[in-house]
C-alpha cells in the first residue's frame, strides 16, 4: 500500500505521457497516422481512465483513514538553500483528483465524436487535451508554490493553444491572443507574490510557510503593509486565471474555441471570484445572444459565490460549489455543443450563426434527450431542491446573510437574476417553434430584446417554407458523457448534506476536509429540514425569476404559428419597462462597457502614448544628434576651405576674428 501512496505522480504522468506519444507520433508519422483517426482519442482516454480509477482509489483511502502523504526530492541544492519538488496527497487533494480525471474523461469521450470530422481531429487536439489534463493534476498535487507556478504556467499555454485551435479563424486568434496578454498580467503578479513571501519567510513550501510566516507575525518581525502587497500579487494570479474583475474581458472570447474545451475550462480551472464578479457576471449573461458566451458570464457569476464563501471564512462551502458547480456547468456546455452540432448543416458553420438563440428554438421535440439534460443542468445552476448547486448555494446564501447582509442581499439578488437568465437560455433554445428556418442572413436580424419581444418584418425575412434539415440527436457516443454528468449533476449535493446526526454529527464532505493537512476552522453542518427551511427564501426567489423568463421567453411567447396576443396588463408592464429596458439591454449586450473603456483607456491611450515616445524619439533625441552630426558636417566644410594652406586666407580670419572681438568690447 505504501508503494501505491509513493507513486501518486502517476496519476498525472499517464495524460503527460497520452500526449508526448501523440505528439512523436503526428510529428514524425504524420501521414501514417490519418489512417488510424481514433487512435489518438484511444490513446487519451484509455491513459487518462487509468489515472482516474488511480484517483478513486486515493480517494476511497483518503475518506476512510489513510494517513496525510507528501513526499518530497531535493532539485536544487546551492550552500543553503534547498529547492525541493513532490506532491501531497490529503483528502482535499484527492477530491480535486476525482473531480478533475471524471470531467475530463466525460470531455475526452464527448470530443471523440464532437472533433470527428474536424481537420484538427487527426493532429493535436488530443495531445493538447491530455496536456491540459496533466497540467491540472500536476496543480492539484502540487506541495509549493514553485511547482504551482510551472504547472500554472503550463495551464495557462494549454489554455491559449486550444482557444486558438481553429487559428484560421480570426476571431479565435485574437481571442487565444487576449487571453494570454490577460493572464500574462495575474501571472506577473502570482510570480511577484512568490518571490515576496519567499523573502518573508525563506520557504516555498506551504507548510513551512504558513508555520514561519505566523511564527514571525507573532514576533512582530513582519512588515504587514509588505506582506498585504504580497498577498495581493499572489492573489492576482487567480484574478485573471479565474476570469474576476476586472480581468475577466477574456473569458467571453474564449468560447472560440471547440466546446468541448470550454467546458473542461469552466468545470475544472476556474476556482475564485468575488461578490462584484458575482453580481456583474450576472447582468451581463441577461442579454447574451450566443449561447457559449451566455454559460460563460454564467460561470464567472457563479465564481463570485466561490470567493464570497471564502471571504466569509465558509471554506468548506466554497469548495463545496465548486464541486457542485463543475459538474453541472460540465453538462451545460457539453449540451451546448450537442446543440450548436445539430445547428450548423442548417444555420451554417460561423459561430454567429451556429451559437446564436435567435437560430433555435423548438429543440425539444428533435433532441429530447440534449433537452431534458440541459434542464437539470439549469435547473441545478438556479438552485432548485434536489439538485446539486441547490445545496452549496444556499449554504453560501444563508451564511452570507448572517456574516454581513448587504452581501448577502447581492448574493440572493444574483440567485435571481441567476434563474432569470438560465431558463431565459432554456426558452430560446429549446422551446416554441424551430426558428432556423425563418431567417435567411444574419445581417437582416433583429434583436431579442432583454424582455423577450422577438420583432421581424414578414416582408423583409424571407419565409422558407421547403423545410429539408431539421436539427437531430447526438449520437449515443456524445450522449453518454450528457447521462453521465446527470448523475452527480443530482445527487452529488447530497454529500454536504446532514441527514442522520445519530451516526455522524457531521456531513460527509466537511468529515472529509477534517481529515486533511488544512482542516477548516468553520464547517456548518445543518440537518436537511432545517437547512431546507433555511433555504425557502432563495427557492421563493430562484421560482420567481424563472417565472418573469417564462413570462418573457416561454413557449407561447415565441410561437411562430400563433398570433402573439398580449395579456390585458401586459401592455401596462411593457409601458414601465420600456423607459430602462434600453439602458439594462445596453448595458448586457455591451458587457457593461468594461471592453470599451479598455479599449478606449489602454489600448487608444497606450498608442496616443507610443506615438508620443515615437515622435519624441524621432524628432527631438534624433534631432538632436542629426543636428549635431549636420553642424560638424557643415562646420568641416567650412574648415575646409579656410584651411587651404594660403597664407591670406589665414590672415583673413585672423583679422575678423579681431574685428568681431573688439566689436564686441565696444559695445560691452
Amino acid at each position: 500500500m505504501e508503494l501505491i501512496f509513493q507513486n501518486v505522480w502517476f496519476v498525472p504522468l499517464f495524460p503527460f505521457l497520452a500526449s508526448i506519444l501523440l505528439g512523436i507520433g503526428l510529428f514524425f508519422f504524420p501521414n501514417s497516422i490519418k489512417k488510424f483517426r481514433r487512435l489518438s482519442s484511444f490513446i487519451s482516454i484509455m491513459f487518462l481512465n487509468i489515472a482516474m480509477l488511480l484517483s478513486f482509489h486515493f480517494f476511497w483511502q483518503q475518506i476512510t483513514g489513510s494517513p496525510i502523504h507528501r513526499y518530497l526530492w531535493s532539485w536544487v541544492l546551492y550552500k543553503n538553500f534547498v529547492l525541493e519538488i513532490g506532491y501531497l496527497l490529503d483528502p482535499l487533494t484527492s477530491i480535486m483528483l476525482v473531480l478533475v480525471t471524471t470531467v475530463a474523461v466525460m470531455v475526452m469521450i464527448y470530443s471523440d465524436s464532437y472533433m470527428f470530422y474536424d481537420e484538427g481531429y487527426i493532429k493535436f487536439f488530443f495531445c493538447y487535451l491530455s496536456l491540459f489534463t496533466a497540467s491540472m493534476l500536476g496543480l492539484v498535487l502540487s506541495p509549493n508554490l514553485i511547482q504551482v507556478y510551472i504547472f500554472w504556467e503550463l495551464v495557462g499555454m494549454c489554455s491559449y493553444l486550444l482557444i486558438g485551435f481553429w487559428f484560421t479563424r480570426p476571431s479565435a486568434a485574437n481571442a487565444c491572443q487576449k487571453a494570454f496578454v490577460t493572464n500574462r498580467i495575474g501571472d506577473f503578479g502570482l510570480l511577484l507574490g512568490i518571490l515576496g513571501f519567499y523573502w518573508i519567510t525563506g520557504s516555498f513550501d506551504f507548510q513551512q510557510l504558513s508555520k514561519r510566516f505566523f511564527e514571525l507575525l507573532s514576533y512582530n518581525q513582519i512588515n504587514l503593509v509588505f506582506a498585504t502587497f504580497c498577498a495581493l500579487f499572489l492573489f492576482l494570479g487567480p484574478i485573471a486565471k479565474s476570469a474576476q474583475f476586472p480581468l475577466h474581458i477574456w473569458l467571453p472570447d474564449a468560447m472560440e474555441g471547440p466546446t468541448p474545451i470550454s467546458a473542461l475550462i469552466h468545470a475544472a480551472t476556474m476556482v475564485a471570484a468575488g461578490a462584484i464578479t458575482a453580481l456583474l457576471g450576472a447582468t451581463i449573461a441577461l442579454a447574451q445572444k450566443d449561447l457559449k458566451k451566455g454559460l460563460a458570464y454564467s460561470t464567472m457569476s457563479q465564481l463570485g459565490y466561490m470567493m464570497l464563501a471564502l471571504g466569509i471564512g465558509s471554506y468548506k462551502a466554497g469548495l463545496f460549489h465548486l464541486i457542485t458547480h463543475a459538474y453541472s456547468k460540465a453538462l451545460l456546455f457539453l449540451g451546448s455543443g450537442s446543440v450548436i452540432h445539430s445547428m450548423e448543416p442548417i444555420v451554417g458553420y460561423h459561430p454567429n450563426k451556429s451559437q446564436n438563440m435567435i437560430f433555435m428554438g423548438g429543440l425539444r421535440q428533435y433532441m429530447p434527450i440534449t433537452a431534458i439534460t440541459f434542464l437539470f443542468g439549469t435547473l441545478s445552476l438556479c438552485g432548485i431542491p434536489p439538485f446539486a448547486c441547490f445545496w452549496s448555494k444556499d449554504e453560501i446564501l444563508v451564511n452570507s446573510w448572517l456574516h454581513f447582509p448587504i452581501l448577502g442581499s447581492i448574493a440572493f439578488f444574483t440567485a435571481g437574476l441567476t434563474a432569470f437568465y438560465m431558463f431565459r437560455i432554456y426558452f430560446l433554445t429549446f422551446e416554441g417553434d424551430f426558428r432556423g428556418h425563418f431567417f435567411d442572413d444574419v445581417k437582416k436580424l433583429s434583436s431579442i430584446s432583454i424582455w423577450g419581444s422577438l420583432e421581424f418584418n414578414k416582408e423583409q425575412f424571407k419565409l422558407d417554407k421547403k423545410f429539408t434539415l431539421y436539427p437531430k440527436e447526438a449520437n449515443n457516443i456524445m450522449l453518454f458523457p450528457l447521462i453521465f454528468l446527470t448523475i452527480p449533476t443530482i445527487f452529488i449535493g447530497f454529500i454536504g448534506v446532514l441527514f442522520d446526526e445519530n451516526t455522524i454529527n457531521v456531513d460527509f464532505l466537511s468529515y472529509w476536509l477534517t481529515l486533511s493537512i488544512n482542516s477548516f476552522n468553520y464547517s456548518n453542518s445543518e440537518k436537511v429540514l432545517e437547512f431546507l427551511f433555511n433555504a425557502i427564501p432563495s427557492i421563493i426567489i430562484a421560482f420567481f425569476g424563472i417565472l418573469i423568463a417564462f413570462y418573457l421567453y416561454g413557449p407561447n411567447l415565441f410561437s411562430l404559428n400563433k398570433e402573439n396576443k398580449k395579456l390585458p396588463f401586459q401592455s401596462k408592464i411593457d409601458v414601465i419597462l420600456k423607459s430602462f429596458s434600453t439602458s439594462i439591454y445596453n448595458w448586457s449586450y455591451y458587457r457593461a462597457y468594461i471592453d470599451s473603456f479598455y479599449y478606449s483607456f489602454f489600448f487608444k491611450g497606450l498608442r496616443f502614448l507610443i506615438k508620443i515616445v515615437s515622435f519624441i524619439d524621432r524628432w527631438i533625441i534624433d534631432g538632436i544628434i542629426n543636428g549635431i552630426g549636420i553642424v560638424s558636417f557643415f562646420g568641416g566644410e567650412s574648415l575646409k576651405y579656410i584651411e587651404g594652406g594660403r597664407i591670406s586666407s589665414y590672415l583673413f580670419f585672423l583679422i575678423f576674428c579681431m574685428f568681431l572681438f573688439f566689436l564686441y568690447s565696444y559695445i560691452i
